[in-house]
């Protein structure tokens, strides 16, 4: 879960984002009474998010919000997920920012739940990336956990990864692996990518943790996975998608990585309907 005063300072910015200094429609309405509404899903999938929508309303005041259903569980179209009350102006100003979140985290955790499915059976784990939405990265990655995978960095400060414009800028695997090592914290974890068996066997003779095999073929992936032979944990990335990650798995790679549990994840349709008669 997330630190709940990192929650709470990014629920403001997106409360400010959309509210600005005053809802223009909301506030002209002469009406000021409580009343409940109910999310409900328009869509099967795995729900992730709803941690977050109760902090949404919590900022009002004057609202509350129950969850009906866990972090993680699986949800069938129509089934009501959760209830809000309070303050029928305040649940409107928070709506959109409340379904926002719930839609989207949503989404990514029904997809990354579709890739884990793929994965059952195998040793491989699966890990997302830093393709993620400006200023929304730990609201993603967080979602990616609910829908059962595991986050890789986090951002640029916490492990060090040598790319191919890494390597291309000092001149070899050996001389980056070199550089990093006698920089940075024995305890930070290094990790070299490849792209093909020349650059895969200079990997090895160095002191990288982790080897990064890029857009190989299942069949190249399998070879590697031999060579390395435990001596490396190693990644697979690189044009991964539900149709061929369970060839790469079966060659028994540590980790899978794609990007695309979080940018190509599609919202999770759900709506947000109010008993306007009052409680």
């Amino acid at each position: 879960m997330l630190d709940r005063v990192f929650v709470r300072r990014k629920i403001l910015e997106f409360l400010e984002e959309d509210i600005g200094y005053r809802d223009l429609t909301t506030d002209s309405l002469d009406v000021d009474k409580n009343v409940e509404g109910f999310f409900i899903a328009k869509q099967s999938g795995v729900v992730a998010g709803t941690v977050f929508v109760k902090e949404v309303f919590n900022v009002f005041g004057d609202v509350s919000f129950q969850s009906f259903k866990k972090e993680g569980d699986y949800i069938e179209k129509g089934e009501i997920i959760g209830l809000v009350y309070g303050n029928c102006k305040s649940i409107l100003k928070g709506e959109r920012v409340a379904l926002n979140i719930l839609q989207r985290l949503s989404g990514i955790a029904t997809l990354t739940n579709l890739f884990i499915k793929e994965l059952e059976g195998t040793k491989t784990k699966l890990l997302d990336t830093r393709k993620t939405t400006p200023g929304f990265r730990a609201f993603e990655k967080y979602a990616v956990k609910v829908g059962g995978g595991e986050n890789h960095r986090f951002a640029l400060y916490d492990m060090v990864m040598l790319k191919d414009n890494h390597i291309a800028l000092v001149g070899s695997i050996k001389e980056a692996v070199k550089q990093v090592k006698s920089k940075v914290s024995p305890i930070v974890k290094v990790e070299v990518e490849v792209s093909n068996f020349d650059q895969l066997y200079e990997a090895l003779e160095t002191e990288a943790d982790i080897i990064m095999l890029d857009n190989m073929t299942p069949t190249q992936v399998k070879e590697a996975v031999e060579i390395i032979n435990g001596k490396k944990l190693v990644e697979v990335s690189g044009n991964i998608t539900l149709e061929n990650i369970k060839q790469y798995a079966l060659s028994n790679p540590d980790f899978v990585s794609t990007g695309s549990v979080i940018h190509s994840a599609k919202w999770l349709d759900i709506s947000l309907k109010l008993n306007t008669g009052g409680v």
